[in-house]
């Protein structure tokens, strides 16, 4: 049908929009002296439109300031919104890998919105099902902690990219760094340093899916004590990588009678917990402890911190993350796996113990 069936009215650039309702197309369409069909031809980016009859219309949306309603075009399609899940907000490693999703987005005409879900697996699913229910193009899913079935579970129902948990999966993308290299930069830094007596704070969770990052991670953490010949220092303390986390792992240690010289706090939240009690109780670090993190994050980069950390590239995480999410919507279905590799930022948390080992180990 062409868009001259339709009775054009005269442009009214003054026409008033009452204030107690949204803009509609056919006020835009009123506005500009065109059509309603016309109007969303250019709304849509359709074929044939003239580029005075698009000044026009776009000039009408500006000065209406016109909303696309989502949920119409969502009965039409897509509705151009994404979904990212957050499961801890004072983890400053989701700020960062949001600062290489968002421009990507942005770039593409979509809006992200953020899900926080509460550190649990029921609460994610929940969250997930909510952001389905909201009609997402597809969903970026920071670090879930949620079985993988339920992973593919969503997978078959919208384009899903996980990030920061890595290994091959058959309905959706994966975007991580090897943690177990990870791990092993911190250890090896760690006995380079001198020390043997080396901790390492990890998730307690009877989940045992070896694609889980607290998983890898320590697995990285034992393999590398083990090449260092320390098997028998191998000294892991569950509790949950978060602020909270790290303060209750601080308390456990200091039970002991005699504290490990090196501390792997798994992640940077967890370290910054760690060391606010070390600190409190006047232990020295790192000449009484080292501590070391993993995310480099940014309240870790301060100076009066200077944490030493394992930096993931969380940036490049989130940017390579949306661009599969984009491919996905756009129709690609073969899985892909990317795997970045990490890098040790060392800075004033680690230094060698005071008493170095009798027998040092090659």
């Amino acid at each position: 049908m062409s868009e001259q069936t339709e009775a054009v009215p005269e442009p009214m650039p003054d026409a008033p929009v009452p204030l107690a309702r949204r803009a509609t197309l056919r006020d835009v369409a009123r506005r500009a002296g065109v059509s309603t069909a016309a109007a969303s031809k250019v709304l849509r980016g359709a074929y044939g439109v003239s580029p005075a009859m698009r000044e026009r219309v776009q000039e009408a949306m500006t000065a209406l300031a016109y909303r696309p309603n989502v949920s119409a075009r969502g009965m039409r399609g897509k509705t151009f919104t994404v979904g990212v899940l957050v499961s801890d907000i004072q983890n400053q490693f989701y700020d960062q890998v949001l600062s290489g999703v968002a421009p990507v987005f942005a770039g593409a005409d979509y809006a992200v919105l953020i899900g926080q879900a509460e550190p649990s697996v029921e609460s994610e699913i929940a969250m997930v099902e909510a952001m389905i229910d909201h009609r997402m193009d597809g969903l970026v899913l920071m670090t879930p902690t949620m079985p993988k079935a339920e992973l593919e579970r969503f997978a078959s129902v919208l384009p899903v990219v996980v990030v920061a948990r890595g290994g091959a999966a058959v309905g959706f993308d994966t975007v991580a760094t090897d943690d177990g290299i990870g791990s092993a930069l911190i250890v090896d830094h760690l006995v380079g340093l001198g020390h043997r007596s080396i901790a390492h704070l990890t998730v307690d969770s009877p989940d045992d899916d070896p694609t889980l990052p607290f998983r890898a991670r320590a697995r990285g953490y034992e393999a590398a004590m083990r090449r260092h010949g320390l098997e028998d220092r191998i000294d892991v303390v569950r509790t949950s990588w978060t602020n909270d986390g790290g303060t209750a792992a601080a308390r456990l240690l200091l039970e002991r009678e005699t504290l490990p010289t090196a501390i792997h706090a798994g992640a940077d939240v967890a370290a910054l917990g760690l060391l606010s009690v070390l600190w409190d109780v006047g232990i020295d670090v790192p000449g009484d402890i080292s501590v070391a993190g993993y995310d480099n994050s940014p309240i870790g980069m301060l100076a009066p911190v200077s944490l030493t950390s394992v930096d993931q590239g969380a940036g490049e995480l989130g940017t390579r993350a949306a661009q599969l999410l984009l491919e996905r919507i756009g129709g690609r279905t073969e899985p892909r796996s990317v795997l970045l590799k990490p890098t040790l930022v060392t800075r004033r948390t680690t230094a060698a113990p005071r008493i170095r080992s009798a027998s040092p180990v090659d």
